[in-house]
């Protein structure tokens, strides 16, 4: 009874802080409105709606295969029907080429529209009064997030949770 009621408290938070990690991507992405700004670039403004279902559906399935890696061995199972080597060494690398294309063009255009938005941290933070202590702030949220990935490396969790 104690041991189920421990996995239904880990399923609970786990599922929760899932949740939260996926809440404050879409957030930063609607803050910055960059997926009206693709669509303004290229001028394809009825397309928004499927714009945002496809970013959705890249989220979740990136998250799901992220938490379910050892499903996601598409190789070794197109290797067991039938499927040359040397073929699926061509089409990863090829699909690895055009994905990190689009990959590097999608974080270069996010990291510009968050330094955009960057320029209204200073005017709503005078508004809301924070006037003392914002450097202090951002850099306690950096350095807890060095710790949080030096401790996720040095005990080696990516080995351990997998």
């Amino acid at each position: 009874m104690l041991l189920s009621l421990r996995y239904l408290l880990l399923i609970v938070c786990g599922a929760s802080f899932g949740l939260l990690a996926a809440a404050g991507v879409f957030t930063v992405l609607v803050a910055v409105g960059l997926i009206p700004r693709f669509a303004g670039k290229t001028h394809t403004a009825k397309q928004v709606i499927l714009y945002e279902e496809m970013v959705i559906a890249g989220t979740i399935s990136g998250g799901l295969a992220s938490v379910f890696e050892r499903y996601c061995h598409i190789g070794d199972w197109l290797l067991a029907h039938g499927l040359s080597h040397r073929f699926l060494q061509i089409a990863g690398s090829s699909f690895m080429v055009i994905f990190g294309i689009f990959a590097g063009m999608f974080i270069g255009c996010l990291a510009l529209a968050i330094a955009e938005m960057l320029d209204s941290v200073p005017i709503f933070a005078r508004r809301v009064g924070f006037r003392h202590g914002l450097g202090i702030a951002i850099s306690a949220m950096a350095a807890g997030k060095l710790i949080g990935s030096l401790f996720y490396f040095i005990t080696q969790l990516h080995e351990i949770v997998s």
